[in-house]
């Protein structure tokens, strides 16, 4: 099953190394992932900071909140870049754990959970049953209790070697964001996992674009409605290799130069 996605994918990655990723600065390109992963992951949230407004953030802190954005987006754009380097910068080898959920989900959620849950505490995980969209989610206590088994799991599998580092990403984010185990904040842990897993296994960054999120709920839709992460898988692919493509072909086109007329 995704035989063919793996192979497209493999194939486009293999270009995207040698002509993209390959002849930039590793700083450089950490500093572009990171400002791309978090506008579009926070947008997804309802956090209006573009990506041009993100790299602002990112290179002058709060010295500079863009016109007609809110402090609450700038922290919470913040939290997620010291999540996103807590995590990303871990060294090879380090497994799935709690305790590594909970710290990521804690930097993430320190300074804007208790403005919209006084009583929940970052890092902790939900002390109510949750809802959130359309979607009534299942008795806390029980979900929850699943948590160490999905981590346990994913890791298993990721020793093992055997399944895709694309189809491991995809799997864990269905079931984490099935779960819901926090009480804010799961999108965006469930995002940050699937790509620590990916980085883990040497692959490129997955974007989920704000533009694409309608299809990205109706993906996680399907694991709740029909019992199959069969969409999501699907749509991690597409994803990966929009992004890929989008970027070989302006590596491509800003290569040609332009005619100056004076």
């Amino acid at each position: 099953m995704f035989k063919q996605e793996i192979q497209e994918y493999e194939s486009i990655l293999k270009v995207y190394r040698e002509r993209v990723t390959g002849r930039m600065a590793t700083t450089d390109l950490k500093e572009y992932n990171e400002i791309l992963f978090s506008a579009h992951s926070c947008a997804i949230e309802g956090n209006s900071f573009s990506v041009n407004d993100t790299r602002e953030l990112k290179e002058k802190g709060l010295g500079v909140i863009p016109q007609g954005k809110t402090l609450f987006e700038a922290f919470e754009m913040l939290d997620h870049f010291k999540a996103y380097e807590f995590l990303l910068n871990q060294p090879q080898g380090t497994p799935l754990t709690e305790d590594l959920l909970k710290e990521t989900h804690r930097i993430l959620m320190e300074h804007t959970l208790t403005y919209r849950y006084p009583d929940a505490k970052a890092g902790e995980y939900t002390e109510t049953d949750m809802c959130a969209g359309d979607t009534v989610f299942g008795e806390h206590e029980a979900l929850i209790g699943k948590v160490p088994q999905l981590l346990d799991s994913t890791q298993r599998a990721i020793d093992g070697g055997s399944v895709h580092p694309m189809i491991l990403a995809a799997r864990f984010h269905g079931y984490f964001e099935y779960l819901h185990p926090f009480r804010d904040g799961n999108g965006r842990v469930g995002r940050l996992f699937s790509n620590f897993i990916l980085h883990q296994a040497g692959h490129p960054i997955l974007i989920i674009t704000q533009e694409s999120k309608s299809e990205y709920i109706n993906a996680l839709r399907f694991i709740r409605t029909e019992h199959t992460d069969e969409y999501l898988i699907s749509f991690f692919f597409q994803m990966a290799i929009r992004r890929m493509n989008k970027e070989i072909d302006e590596k491509k086109s800003q290569s040609r130069g332009m005619m100056f007329l004076f």
